[in-house]
């Protein structure tokens, strides 16, 4: 199989992400300098993908602090592990706003805070605190890879052992968004899951949505799959209902960026509708997620934060100009809608019920309801 894409690339504290509202027609990457452009990336979503950003958001910490330790002298907050503390919480606070519904990002700063008061209550060593900090924050991006190709399995074989026995042939399966080596370290979470599943041979087709307004799936899913050479079908946000009526589908499998308590999940907009279209034609719908976008915390899916992102980002199109006067390729942005719309929109997320949901999958393994239940118990897979 070829190569996957990648999101992210380190060298020493060298930081580049590839610019995804380039893709898929431009491949450039860019460096990542300071935490501010770390924030500034995830914001205006040149990197997204709930553990894509929270594995930035990491690195670019140990980034922050690898340079401060070269310093000589060493700055101020290293004078006793209370003044580190006093530097490093705002600025685990000011990542975590760049984008809050992604629960990954605010489990990594969580997971940083601890291990500072953990280290902290040990020793008033503040540089092998920092050194210590350093090789957690990218340890929280390492373990992406391998965590993905578990879950990748995991929900695989689940559903080969639940479709086959009805029908021994390939299977179809539908996603929404981007959620492959772009949207993590590596892999992907449910597009890990087709990718696993045409490894082994038993996948017909990928089929996935557009997902506008930002065109996750038509500009950067597209191009995953034609970059891993997988047979695949795009459609459109509004066709899901129709593909459902006229090919067979075997199954739904689609990312989150939250996953609450009772199973409820947040992801891209448009996943709710794929569910509720899924239910309706009997068609199992697969949440694939790692265990830090479970958030017990949250008791349901109306506890969960959606992003509203700015109106303008609904109207707008962005693509390659064709054909080019001077053949190089040229990117444009353009308007779609009368400028003076009334009212826009444009929330990022919305949240699948968990009685939608056939099977919830992280790394640990594979979350079905009890029979007569409208929740999960997500006790056994985080």
């Amino acid at each position: 199989m070829a190569a996957a894409l990648i999101s992210i690339r380190t060298e020493g504290d060298k930081i580049e992400i590839v610019n995804q509202l380039l893709l898929p027609h431009i491949t450039e990457y860019i460096p990542i300098d300071s935490v501010e452009e770390a924030h500034d990336a995830i914001k205006t979503m040149k990197i997204r993908g709930a553990p894509a950003i929270a594995s930035l958001a990491s690195l670019s910490f140990s980034q922050y602090f690898t340079r401060a330790l070269r310093q000589n002298p060493l700055p101020d907050y290293f004078a006793s592990p209370e003044a580190l503390k006093a530097h490093v919480q705002p600025i685990l606070d000011y990542l975590y706003t760049a984008r809050p519904t992604a629960v990954n990002l605010g489990n990594a700063t969580r997971r940083l805070t601890k291990k500072l008061e953990d280290l902290s209550a040990v020793t008033q060593d503040t540089r092998a605190i920092v050194e210590d900090l350093i090789v957690e924050g990218k340890l929280i991006a390492d373990e992406d890879v391998g965590r993905n190709k578990a879950m990748a399995k995991w929900g695989g074989d689940w559903l080969i052992n639940r479709v086959q026995p009805s029908s021994p042939k390939t299977l179809n399966v539908l996603t929404v968004c981007n959620t492959g080596s772009l949207a993590t370290s590596g892999y992907g979470t449910a597009l890990g899951l087709i990718t696993y599943l045409h490894e082994v041979g038993q996948l017909d087709k990928a089929y996935f949505t557009q997902t506008t307004p930002y065109h996750q799936g038509s500009r950067l899913t597209a191009l995953e799959l034609k970059t891993l050479q997988i047979p695949n079908v795009m459609i459109c946000d509004t066709m899901v209902g129709s593909l459902f009526q006229h090919y067979p589908i075997h199954a739904v499998a689609v990312g989150a960026d939250r996953i609450a308590k009772n199973g409820d999940t947040a992801n891209k907009i448009g996943t709710y509708n794929a569910a509720v279209l899924a239910a309706r034609h009997n068609i199992p719908f697969i949440v694939v997620a790692p265990i830090s976008t479970v958030d017990l915390d949250t008791e349901s899916g109306a506890q969960i934060p959606i992003e509203q992102r700015p109106p303008l980002e609904a109207c707008l199109v962005r693509g390659v100009v064709y054909p080019s006067e001077n053949g190089k390729v040229e990117q444009a942005q353009v308007m779609i809608t009368p400028t003076d719309l009334e009212g826009i929109y444009n929330p990022s997320f919305d949240v699948t019920p968990a009685d939608l949901i056939t099977a919830i999958v992280t790394e640990k393994g594979v979350a079905v309801k009890k029979d007569g239940e409208k929740t999960f118990d997500l006790t056994p897979i985080v």
